[in-house]
């Protein structure tokens, strides 16, 4: 018999060698069915995914040294019920890159390259430059930026060390970046950051409408959680852009950028006007007088322009949205939140909620879904612009009781809020704030026009960069990096979306010398001298307890909430869960807020908020006639990359080179084909990207995925005025073929 050609061969399955090894599956034992060998599980545990604040529970697969070597989807935690998205599948991915922060790295004065150092000099260098700088400029002058990716027991000891401890003012997270609007939405409307929700609402709901929102690709689990529901839901999608989701709906609302509020307001008109209203929840609101006048200037005719859809398209979405005995819920995420007038936005869907008695019963609710792991538990305990534990720093009860939990001075305890992110790189560029601490977080790639941030770097005469990794575009500029464990090397809390507590572990050695940043904000107290402030904040659990302690009376209290295996035996916890509530698993697997119809403001009554929409701070015209749209590329694609461009798997599912998406009809007026490179330029900067024709936008818009570095050299620096969040959704570019030699 003649020999297989090696060409045919390669396509034959093979009995032997390490591919085929791993085709051989034997049980797996724990309920993981078979696995291959060489991932043989000695035992398991459970963690919350360190990306996206859908809060899926993962099962991490052991050694015998208790390491993770894999892990799989926690089969009946209420959140994700068996799934995972691609990152969820490859989260331990990261955790193994040779980019990882081993060791402190210093900035050498004379060469200007960073130096290895151990802790002892890493440590003298933060205090001794923090310290002059705070001696020279006063307590305003350091600022730090975190994250919404670190458990929030660590977030709480970053801002009780940074304002309590070392006596500076101004701090913020990231989450400015992606939930202030939702927040600041909540705490007008509501008295208290508080989303109303359970994602059992998913399933419970006739009518699902989708704002901003790209669920199939941005939050893939909660997509499938809405296809679990029964009711034959109509799904509707509002956004400019044929997103993947709305693809997928029963209704694709096309609607110009930025023309969310207008058609809102439009609704509500509509909705109003016929009478479509609940009166037993709109006795529960406040401002409905003003409103009713406010609002007859919004009728569909003369919102057509601004929306860009007819008066008919207006008044049938009007008539869907406030059926009579439909249960109907509206969701939004960054498509809403990262705007000029986010909370507006976020609100007249609130009050769209109220007027048709949608709030407080499955299947409704005005829900904002959360951006990062532990932006929720951000929003809560990082001590920036609010006070630990969901209090206030303008009030001398909050400062008082928050002294005495933590047992702090209360002359520590600062009664003037601190700058908001952009604030806080404004006041640097004027040369106010001198010294800037970065915490898991990556601004000189993520933020709006992120160019000025270069410009920013030699304002400063000390920049730390904490991260898990030195390659960061932020630890690129750092003066001194000190290297952090990473997820699955550590322990802690998240708080998803839906405002579920839920523990995560660690399974893995953190590389070299890097410690959690739990330990070296316990290594940075002692070295500044206020390590006795922290003494009982001994490990994540006793910090847990204490903070526990603090929300007790408040509208997010967990007082009743023992430790981390409470929370993991009763499958995450909701709060609130005050000492009342008991130790039932049905108390703690779905609950929604405002069942009651009694809300946080002092009144008891929901506060019905407006104003008039705003114009685009920056739109197309002739020297820039397009508008560029940004936001959410692909499912297995994380924010700036940091951590899923570490994975080779997800790397392979995502183009690797930055791509624009382009109307057909504008492709053939430039001269450009698929793959042809264009320059972008706004009037901030430029970028080149391959073209990717694409009849989801509209002509006169294009589309870049946030996720690549050049991205943010052109949005612009415009804010909410309330939230002060970026508005990274809209601005005007021009493209131009580029001419090949």
């Amino acid at each position: 018999m003649p020999l297989i050609p090696a060409a045919i061969s390669k396509f034959l399955k093979q009995h032997s060698g390490p591919l085929t090894a791993d085709l051989v599956l034997e049980p797996g034992n724990f309920g993981l069915g078979k696995v291959p060998k060489r991932l043989m599980p000695a035992g398991t545990t459970t963690s919350i995914c360190g990306f996206c604040a859908t809060g899926c529970q993962l099962k991490l697969h052991l050694d015998d040294e208790g390491r993770a070597i894999n892990l799989s989807p926690q089969a009946g935690y209420p959140v994700n019920l068996g799934m995972a998205c691609p990152k969820g599948w490859q989260a331990l991915d990261p955790l193994d890159s040779e980019e990882r922060a081993k060791v402190p790295l210093l900035r050498d004065a004379e060469t200007g390259k960073m130096v290895p150092v151990g802790w002892e000099e890493a440590l003298d260098a933060f205090v001794t430059r923090f310290k002059k700088i705070g001696e020279e400029h006063g307590r305003e002058s350091v600022a730090f930026l975190s994250t919404g990716q670190i458990p929030f027991e660590e977030m709480a000891f970053l801002g009780c060390l940074f304002k309590f401890g070392m006596g500076f003012l101004h701090c913020d997270a990231n989450t400015r970046q992606c939930m202030a609007t939702a927040v600041t939405a909540y705490k007008q409307s509501f008295g208290f950051d508080a989303p109303p929700y359970s994602y059992a609402d998913f399933e419970e709901s006739d009518v699902i409408v989708l704002v901003g929102s790209n669920l199939c690709i941005a939050h893939p689990i909660l997509w499938q959680r809405v296809m679990r529901n029964k009711r034959n839901p109509q799904i509707i999608v509002i956004d400019p852009r044929a997103t993947e989701t709305a693809q997928a709906a029963t209704r694709h609302v096309k609607l110009k950028p930025k023309g969310d509020l207008p058609l809102l307001y439009a609704l509500t008109h509509c909705i109003l006007r016929d009478g479509r209203t609940d009166a037993e929840s709109i006795a529960r609101t406040e401002g409905l007088e003003e409103f009713l006048e406010f609002i007859g200037d919004y009728s569909p005719e003369s919102m057509c322009e601004r929306t860009g859809m007819s008066v008919e398209e207006i008044e049938s979405l009007a008539r869907t949205v406030s059926e009579p005995g439909k249960r109907v819920s509206w969701w939004w995420t960054m498509g809403v939140n990262q705007s000029y007038e986010g909370v507006r936005a976020a609100q007249a869907m609130i009050n769209l909620a109220l007027i048709t008695g949608n709030i407080g019963k499955p299947g409704t609710g005005a829900n904002s879904i959360t951006g990062q792991c532990n932006a929720m538990g951000s929003r809560l305990f990082s001590n920036t612009t609010s006070l630990v534990g969901g209090h206030d720093f303008a009030y001398p009860e909050h400062r008082e009781k928050v002294a005495a939990g933590l047992e702090i001075p209360l002359e520590n305890i600062p009664s003037e809020t601190s700058l908001a992110y952009d604030q806080i790189i404004a006041a640097a560029e004027e040369g106010k704030i001198k010294g800037l601490w970065i915490i898991a977080t990556n601004p000189f790639h993520s933020w709006i026009d992120s160019g000025r941030l270069e410009a920013l770097r030699e304002k400063l005469d000390f920049l730390v960069v904490q991260d898990m990794y030195h390659t960061t575009e932020s630890a690129q500029a750092a003066d001194l990096v000190l290297p952090a464990a990473g997820w699955g090397e550590k322990d802690g809390c998240f708080i998803n979306s839906e405002r579920r507590i839920g523990t995560l572990k660690k399974v893995r050695p953190s590389p070299g010398i890097a410690l959690s940043d739990f330990r070296i904000f316990r290594l940075i107290a002692n070295a500044w001298g206020c390590g006795d402030l922290f003494a009982k904040w001994t490990d994540p659990e006793a910090a847990f307890r204490i903070l526990r302690d603090l929300t007790k009376g408040r509208p997010c209290d967990i007082t009743g909430l023992e430790g981390y295996e409470m929370i993991d035996r009763l499958g995450g916890v909701q709060w609130p869960f005050p000492e009342t509530a008991g130790d039932g698993a049905t108390t703690a697997r779905e609950r929604r807020l405002f069942e009651d119809g009694i809300y946080y403001t002092p009144s008891g009554k929901a506060k019905i908020l407006f104003s008039p929409p705003a114009e685009m701070p920056e739109s197309a015209d002739k020297d820039y006639p397009f508008t560029l749209l940004t936001g959410r590329g692909t499912s297995s694609q994380w924010h700036t990359q940091s951590r899923t461009a570490k994975s080779d798997i997800l790397r392979k599912l995502y183009p690797q080179e930055i791509y624009v998406e382009v109307n057909p009809a504008d492709a053939a007026r430039l001269g450009v084909k698929e793959h042809d490179p264009v320059t972008i330029r706004s009037r901030r900067g430029e970028l080149v990207a391959s073209v990717y024709i694409a009849p989801t936008v509209s002509a006169g818009q294009v589309f870049l995925p946030m996720h690549y570095p050049e991205v943010n050299r052109l949005t612009h620096p415009s804010f909410d005025p309330h939230s002060r969040q970026p508005n990274y959704k809209a601005c005007a570019v021009v493209l131009e073929k580029v001419r090949r030699n």
